[in-house]
């Protein structure tokens, strides 16, 4: 199998280099004229994606458990990533799928002409950037620092997105086995993250919605690790990962170090002297380590622009009126009564918009088949959830509060329908640990109805010679193998 997956690597790159330039004609972007393909800039890009995902494979492969199956996932997940990519790029779908791409793509490569010294594409990349206290400019820096390797080229961009896309599956089924301790769990939570088709979308672009999800999914395990045992790896992981959500979306970046540190407050194992000493110590580093980084500057100046319910409400507003789209255009979020009495309606939107009335354009109505499997499977999430809180409170207690927190913070200031269907993915990687735990609850629950039935049948006519009780496989009682 390993070999046949090489194999498709080698025809797919090949195939990209040859036909690609071809294809991908000049485009203008709104932001100017985008040049032609050459031959050189595809082979770069392939080379670049080649590079990123074979070291990202190597380390797939060294998962503790479940290596070989965890590296067929990713490959499988990241072949489809980068086909549906490509044929975004070759047929200039960025406009109707993700315009933010062009938009990542033109301030990344005047902050890379910005570091050769042009003061002129500086001033550019600062107008969006500013003083790097908004939402985004890491993805600025990231644009300008593939730019720099390998040249201006978007491809290469989405290639990257795509290897982070595809591993963040491999991620997840890592964090629902350190949870539950269950391979079907595991297995479902990290297919629906492999193969859902928004999740695919948003990682195959040139758009930051990948990376996001990737580093939060990695906040996430790197917590469970060291809530489990001291790991300087997983430590600088786990710090690496909260930057980069800063600098990709900065209002996540509390919500999930809220649950982050709330995890270690009350301990994702039982209580002992140990794990309070390594909680201590892991909670002084990651304080160390983030003012060091420059923390606490970015929270006094965010919150001086952006904390207040007054910014939510204008932002709310626009998001709510510059779309067709848009909804609760009068709702007022600008005081703590508005803002509370709008999370019904928010909340309703966040999770299951758009809706089959709301299908006005081609772009809404390919939302409809994952719309409907979304539909089918929450209430399997809202099982998962119950039994999570339930017999794995502590250990799933990051997961529960971040996915609490931001599934409120988007139900107040989303407004526009569109908008919270992307955003939602930030959340349905962790909701699908959910779904996979609901699934297999109820599989369980019918495996052993089916069981008694038999051992009824088999009391009634007699036994079997040789058969006994004990061979017989119980249900997990609470979802572990």
């Amino acid at each position: 199998m390993n070999g046949l997956l090489t194999l498709m690597a080698i025809v797919l790159g090949v195939t990209i280099v040859l036909f690609v330039p071809a294809l991908a004609t000049p485009y203008d972007s709104g932001f100017g004229s985008v040049q032609a393909m050459t031959t050189e800039m595809c082979a770069r890009a392939v080379l670049f994606g080649f590079v990123i995902a074979a070291l990202t494979a190597l380390l797939v492969r060294r998962a503790e458990t479940h290596g070989r199956d965890l590296l067929r996932l990713f490959l499988i997940a990241l072949f489809l990533r980068i086909i549906v990519g490509t044929t975004i790029f070759v047929f200039h779908g960025q406009d109707f799928f993700g315009g933010d791409a062009w938009t990542y793509d033109y301030f990344g490569y005047q902050q890379l002409r910005g570091w050769a010294g042009d003061s002129y594409a500086q001033s550019q990349a600062n107008l969006f950037i500013g003083k790097g206290i908004g939402s985004g400019w890491g993805m600025v820096y990231l644009v300008a620092g593939i730019y720099e390797i390998v040249g201006p080229n978007m491809l290469a961009v989405q290639y990257l997105n795509a290897v982070l896309g595809a591993v963040t599956a491999p991620i997840i089924f890592i964090c629902a086995k350190e949870v539950f301790n269950n391979s079907r769990v595991a297995k479902i939570a990290g297919i629906a993250v492999a193969f859902y088709p928004s999740l695919v979308l948003w990682s195959s672009q040139g758009l930051k919605d990948g990376p996001i999800v990737f580093s939060l999914a990695l906040c996430i395990l790197a917590t469970l690790k060291l809530g489990k045992k001291f790991s300087l790896t997983y430590l600088a992981l786990l710090i690496a990962a909260l930057f980069c959500v800063l600098a990709l979306r900065f209002y996540v970046f509390y919500m999930i170090l809220i649950a982050v540190a709330g995890a270690f407050v009350i301990g994702i194992r039982a209580m002992s002297a140990q794990s309070v000493a390594r909680q201590v110590v892991v909670m002084m580093v990651l304080g160390l380590s983030l003012t060091y980084l420059g923390i606490t500057r970015y929270a006094n100046v965010q919150y001086e622009q952006y904390g207040t319910l007054e910014q939510l409400q204008r932002s709310r507003l626009d998001a709510s009126t510059s779309a067709t789209s848009g909804f609760g255009k009068d709702v007022d979020v600008s005081t703590t009564g508005g803002a509370l009495s709008t999370i019904p309606l928010g909340m309703v939107y966040l999770l299951f918009a758009p809706f089959p009335w709301q299908l006005g354009s081609l772009r809404q109505s390919l939302t409809v088949p994952e719309m409907i499997l979304w539909w089918c499977s929450f209430p399997l999430m809202v099982l998962g959830v119950w039994f999570s809180v339930r017999h794995r409170l502590r250990q799933m207690f990051p997961i529960l509060i971040f996915t609490s927190m931001l599934s409120l913070a988007y139900s107040v200031f989303q407004g526009n329908v569109g908008t919270a269907y992307r955003q939602r993915a930030q959340l349905l990687v962790f909701y699908f640990i959910f779904v996979a735990v609901g699934f297999v609850l109820l599989k369980e629950k019918r495996e052993e109805k089916a069981r008694r039935a038999q051992v009824e049948a088999l009391t009634q006519h007699g036994r079997p010679k040789g058969w006994t009780p004990g061979k017989q496989k119980p249900i997990a009682g609470v979802i572990s193998d």
